[in-house]
């Protein structure tokens, strides 16, 4: 099962594939090596790396996206596979030709999802959530009202505090948040490569520098779990990004929500949430498949160290 995420934080590490492994090795010396069936997504966040041309074609073939960082978190490149599902060419000519009227609804599900999370992450943490969830019903097609970023207004005081204000090139909760939705992206990236669809062709995102637009639309339901999850450690007074932060944060994906099919990992909703998008560029599905609720304590525990939580799916520094 692919559910390792693999991030290199040490410098001057060459990374090659070697009989169905990744292999680490600092020097002559292996440092470590993991099943390359079993990586989601290797994550490059340190100077000097060196990766085999052999890796990063086992890598594609598998789905895994090989992803690049700066010193802020934020993801400037990734490597995808050219074909991610069989059905990918019928599949990408359908999503090209999505009608207006259909991603301006799907956009207006996306945004409701996406406030009502963020109420429900504010009432986990004792704050006010009626003006989200207020806002969240009176979303209308494609949001022409801008509810979202009203309830970022919002939101993110009552949250963070007053004098927060997110700036993704800030320290401290920015950064912490900047690498958690950079674990996020990744497999949502992930997800709609395996689905058979394009990642820069968004539904409410577009811009011709972003080649993620489809991720930045379909990621919005799950920036808040994100969110809760830095708020818990912030108040466990872990407020930079370092191993013990970046394993917690890893860890949110694999954490259960309730689905369609009954309470799956994180990781599975995002799946299924590409998936329902393909179904609907078919014309077999009208509506997204989006995250169910997860409970106030289920929220706060999203922070919770490792030996808390029983999986085995977050790896840490190599």
């Amino acid at each position: 099962m692919k559910n390792r995420i693999i991030e290199i934080t040490s410098d001057g590490r060459y990374l090659r594939a070697h009989r169905g492994f990744l292999v680490i090795q600092h020097g002559d010396v292996e440092q470590a090596r993991v099943p390359i069936d079993d990586i989601a997504a290797v994550i490059g966040n340190a100077h000097g790396l060196v990766w085999s041309n052999e890796l990063l074609v086992r890598l594609a073939e598998r789905g895994a996206p090989l992803v690049l960082v700066n010193k802020k978190h934020q993801p400037v490149a990734m490597l995808l596979a050219l074909e991610g599902h069989h059905r990918q060419g019928a599949r990408m000519v359908q999503q090209a030709a999505l009608s207006t009227a259909t991603r301006k609804r799907l956009w207006k599900h996306l945004v409701q999802a996406k406030l009502r999370a963020q109420a429900r992450t504010l009432a986990a943490f004792g704050h006010a959530a009626m003006p989200l969830r207020r806002l969240a019903d009176g979303v209308r097609a494609n949001d022409p009202d801008n509810r979202e970023a009203q309830g970022a207004r919002i939101y993110w005081p009552l949250l963070m505090g007053a004098d927060f204000r997110r700036d993704p090139d800030l320290e401290g909760a920015n950064a912490l948040l900047n690498f958690g939705y950079t674990i996020f992206r990744t497999a949502v990236m992930r997800a709609i490569v395996c689905a058979g669809l394009h990642p820069t062709l968004g539904l409410k995102h577009c811009s011709e520098f972003n080649a993620a637009a489809l991720a930045d639309d379909l990621i919005e339901p799950f920036r808040p779990l994100v969110d809760a999850c830095v708020v818990s450690l912030m108040a466990a007074g872990i407020c930079e990004v370092n191993p013990d932060s970046k394993k917690r944060l890893a860890l949110c994906l694999y954490l259960d929500i309730p689905t369609q099919a009954g309470f799956s990992p994180i990781n599975t909703a995002i799946e299924r949430l590409a998936f329902s998008l393909a179904q609907v560029c078919e014309g077999k599905a009208r509506q997204l498949e989006l995250p169910g609720e997860l409970s106030p304590a289920a929220l706060r525990a999203l922070g919770a160290p490792p030996e808390a939580r029983h999986t085995n799916a977050s790896e840490g520094d190599a």
